[in-house]
């Protein structure tokens, strides 16, 4: 395997999909508001996604590696299985790191002074579910930046509707995250390791799971009411809806077998579809 794919493996490349549309997302409402587009602009928040997001999962692999070596499900990931070295991928991670700070300072000065905050967050994360449940929250605040961050590298500022597509990052985040740690939920057991699942127990993490995704989809609502959207948005809210009932109705206590399906068809699609949709309701409404 060439050594280029292998990083891409490492980083799972292809779920940078979960949380770009809503970084667009982000960055067409700031244009909307500016009435500006700045290819430079629209490019650095695209580097600062891969930059951000390539530091967050090589962390993840590099602290979590000495657990997954352990864990049938995850046994053959790149570290644990030797096919790139703990100093090589400590090495990406300081890099991608260095460069997403480096990009934050070509696109304004808020976004440099914040970007150690936002690494913090994102890295942070995998460190979290050595002492709390609530490390899928986590996860989703991570995630949640993406289109605040957006809004704030075309406009310089924060606000209101960028903030709220944010929280329902995190609740969409946090709702599937507690349904892929399901299958973990014994090995965390047994390493005492914390998650959702442990805490609550199967039926207990899914209906909690249940609840975020509900709160997720009123905060779209109010989201869409708030920036006076094309008539168009509705569907693309509507279908994001649909997927998040279909992944809830797939995956059930005494049947795991489809969290794939649920996790990476399911939220992938959504992602796609309702930044396209909302995008385009965006640059159409009025």
């Amino acid at each position: 395997m060439p050594v280029f794919q292998k990083y891409l493996s490492l980083v799972k490349f292809s779920h940078t999909v979960f949380a770009l549309p809503f970084a667009l997302t982000g960055f067409f409402l700031g244009y909307q508001q500016t009435e500006t587009f700045s290819l430079k602009v629209f490019l650095l928040v695209l580097l600062c996604m891969v930059f951000a997001r390539n530091a967050a999962m090589a962390f993840n692999r590099l602290v979590d590696a000495q657990w997954d070596k352990q864990n049938e499900r995850t046994k053959n990931r790149e570290v644990p299985a030797g096919i790139l070295s703990k100093n090589n991928v400590l090495l990406f991670t300081v890099f991608n790191s260095l460069f997403f700070i480096c990009t934050c300072w070509f696109i304004n000065t808020s976004c440099f002074f914040l970007s150690p905050v936002a690494l913090m967050v994102i890295l942070g994360y995998s460190l979290t579910k050595r002492f709390t449940a609530i490390c899928h929250l986590i996860l989703g605040l991570g995630l949640s930046l993406a289109p605040v961050g957006a809004y704030l590298a075309v406009t310089g500022t924060f606000a209101l509707p960028p903030i709220l597509l944010g929280i329902a990052v995190l609740l969409w985040v946090s709702g599937f995250d507690i349904i892929y740690a399901l299958q973990d939920r014994a090995f965390d057991l047994k390493m005492n390791l914390k998650s959702i699942p442990v805490l609550l127990g199967m039926k207990g993490a899914l209906t909690l799971s249940r609840v975020l995704h509900l709160f997720c989809f009123i905060t779209l609502l109010f989201f869409g009411y708030l920036i006076d959207t094309a008539p168009i948005f509705w569907i693309g809210v509507s279908l994001f809806g649909g997927f998040l009932i279909y992944q809830q109705s797939v995956v059930k206590p005494e049947d795991l077998s489809k969290i794939n399906l649920a996790f990476f068809t399911a939220n992938g699609i959504a992602s796609v579809v309702f930044g396209a949709i909302t995008i385009l309701s965006i640059l159409f409404r009025n």
